[in-house]
């Protein structure tokens, strides 16, 4: 049956998917069913795109918007530290605001500074790796997945290493913003985390202005000063974004790098053949973000009525791409349905987005794991997970909140 035949469901046929569920998964069998019927599922929050080829299609549409107004409004949120730090973040721009925005990133996070990072990454990735083999069993956030993101924000964004302990919660808890629809703590949680991080991000703006030192935010405090396409970023742009660059450079990257072990713990013949060849890194990197991704799904809103695949889309309905679904979609990733480090996947992982808002940070948080996994794996056996594992909401930045491993 070819993708035409199955992309259009009838509406009576429509699957509805209840995501706000606090055990929702997007490995569900009723995920798969889901995506077998058509290229859409309900949810109570719009609709949920399940295949690659809509997706792809849909973060390039510019007839769809980020809105994070009506994010802020539909999970009850009209004012207050998240809504003004959401709402005004670059994630939430388009057109002009976002363009000028990047632009100033652009100008001061250079592929040089980029490059310049990679003996940083490699040294810490294997001196941490030593650290783990020498002790054997490890909480893997606090010896690992924490610690080396953190070390590179310490190079990049000229984050003090004694500072840590002040934001590296406020980091990984402002990451809910995404699954603020599940209620309960999770808007106190978000807000306590935009209140710590501006309040850090100050003081550090500050000293970077007095006393430039090189890193990305003395870069960006400088360039500020200047116009960009025009116009001048302000301040409170300025700190707004530094903000969303602290969580962005630690939450998603801790939370991959501890899925990635949680996945190679039910693959351990995956990991030997990491071990064995550790030129497969690159592809292992790739897999380990199209199996199990640490984004887990990018918003958007229909900025104006439109038709998509023979459907009428009303102005205002909110689109979610599940990652973990489409990137395991048989339409799009032929043999899928294995994890396998040695596959040669054709088609792009959707994790960083796509369009003129893809991901800034992708080529870091690939470095990244790409040093991290051969390090860890030429020193260790397969990773087994002790104990019990819960995890944080499907609909968000997610993985474990807690990974005690020992390796065989």
């Amino acid at each position: 049956m070819s993708a035409d035949t199955l992309s259009v469901p009838e509406a009576s046929e429509v699957p509805f998917i209840n995501v706000i569920d606090p055990e929702f998964r997007f490995d569900l069998p009723e995920v798969v069913r889901a995506q077998a019927a058509g290229w859409y599922a309900e949810t109570p929050l719009g609709m949920l795109v399940l295949r690659h080829a809509e997706a792809a299609e849909l973060v390039r549409d510019n007839r769809l918007t980020h809105n994070g107004t009506g994010f802020m409004e539909q999970n009850g949120i009209s004012g207050g530290p998240v809504y003004d730090w959401f709402v005004n973040g670059l994630v939430n721009r388009d057109g002009d605001s976002h363009r000028r925005l990047r632009g100033l990133v652009g100008r001061a996070f250079t592929p040089r500074m980029l490059e310049n990072l990679r003996p940083v990454i490699k040294q810490a990735a294997e001196r941490l790796a030593d650290e783990i083999a020498a002790k054997g069993e490890v909480d893997f956030f606090e010896a690992f997945a924490d610690a080396l993101p953190l070390t590179v924000m310490s190079e990049l964004l000229g984050v003090p290493a004694e500072d840590y302990p002040r934001f590296s919660t406020w980091s990984s808890e402002i990451g809910l913003v995404f699954s603020l629809a599940l209620g309960g703590d999770i808007p106190a949680r978000v807000e306590a985390a935009v209140v710590g991080l501006y309040d850090y991000v100050d003081t550090l703006m500050a000293k970077k202005a007095e006393a430039p030192t090189g890193d990305l935010v003395s870069a960006l405090v400088t360039a500020q000063k200047e116009d960009v396409d025009g116009a001048r970023v302000s301040l409170e742009e300025l700190r707004n974004l530094v903000v969303t660059m602290v969580f962005a450079a630690h939450d998603t990257t801790r939370l991959q790098l501890a899925n990635a072990m949680v996945t190679f713990s039910e693959h351990p013949d995956q990991w030997a053949l990491l071990r064995e060849n550790p030129e497969l890194a690159p592809r292992a990197v790739e897999e380990v973000m199209r199996w199990r991704p640490s984004s887990n799904a990018v918003y958007r809103y229909a900025a104006e009525d439109f038709e998509f695949r023979g459907r009428k889309i009303p102005e205002g309905t909110m689109f979610m791409i599940g990652v973990q679904a489409v990137h395991r979609d048989p339409l799009a990733y032929p043999g899928g349905d294995v994890f396998d480090i040695t596959a040669d996947r054709a088609t792009a992982v959707m994790q960083f987005g796509g369009g003129p808002h893809y991901c800034l940070g992708a080529p870091l948080a690939r470095m990244e794991i790409t040093e991290a996994l051969p390090a860890l794996a030429r020193r260790l056996g397969a990773p087994n997970v002790v104990g019990e594992v819960t995890w944080r909401p499907a609909i968000g930045i997610t993985g474990p909140n807690e990974l005690q491993l020992s390796f065989g």
